[in-house]
């Protein structure tokens, strides 16, 4: 594959539009749409930073999971507790700011944090990274007015059941999966 023209088509708040140009394996030129929370200055730029945080939270012997209504699929979905890093904030900072707004929780013990990961390689280049914490608190709703979720902890046997009739984003289907499985 060659590239051959990068161009902005919309500059929106918070999801940045390209097309791009490009020759395919047969020699025919293609374009091809794709969003990226960054503005990006050509195709170098494509992947280059993470942009957020996927958060798989444990207490005891139970999962967190957030139920929540997702305006991108219109209806409430499980999903993991998840946040875009700010301006000058390090990935820790973001898990606990993150894990704080979305449910009350602080962080017992980060156990592990992944390297950046691709969140939707067929339409962006949104990287990620995925966090593995220990949590402790009480939950309280420290959400904006924008933000309908209910968090709360789910037992293996609790998550084998959603995992039968709920829907879930992809992510939080996987994590719950093994989580239950193990």
């Amino acid at each position: 594959m060659e590239f051959i023209k990068f161009e902005k088509v919309r500059d929106g708040k918070y999801l940045k539009n390209y097309e791009l140009t490009y020759r395919n394996k047969a020699g025919r030129e293609k374009k091809y749409e794709m969003v990226s929370r960054r503005n990006l200055n050509g195709v170098e730029d494509i992947g280059g930073k993470p942009s957020g945080v996927s958060i798989i939270a444990t207490y005891q012997d139970k999962m967190l999971l957030l139920h929540e209504f997702r305006m991108g699929v219109n209806r409430t979905v499980y999903n993991l507790c998840a946040g875009m890093l700010e301006p000058d904030e390090s990935i820790e900072e973001c898990i606990l700011r993150e894990l704080y707004e979305e449910t009350g929780l602080k962080v017992k013990h980060i156990t592990k944090i992944l390297p950046p990961s691709f969140a939707a390689v067929a339409i962006s280049d949104t990287t990620t990274y995925i966090a593995f914490v220990e949590v402790e608190g009480d939950f309280e709703d420290h959400t904006s007015e924008n933000e309908q979720i209910d968090a709360r902890f789910y037992t293996k046997a609790e998550i084998k059941s959603l995992l039968e009739t709920e829907s879930f984003s992809s992510r939080a289907q996987l994590a719950a999966y093994f989580f239950a499985e193990r």
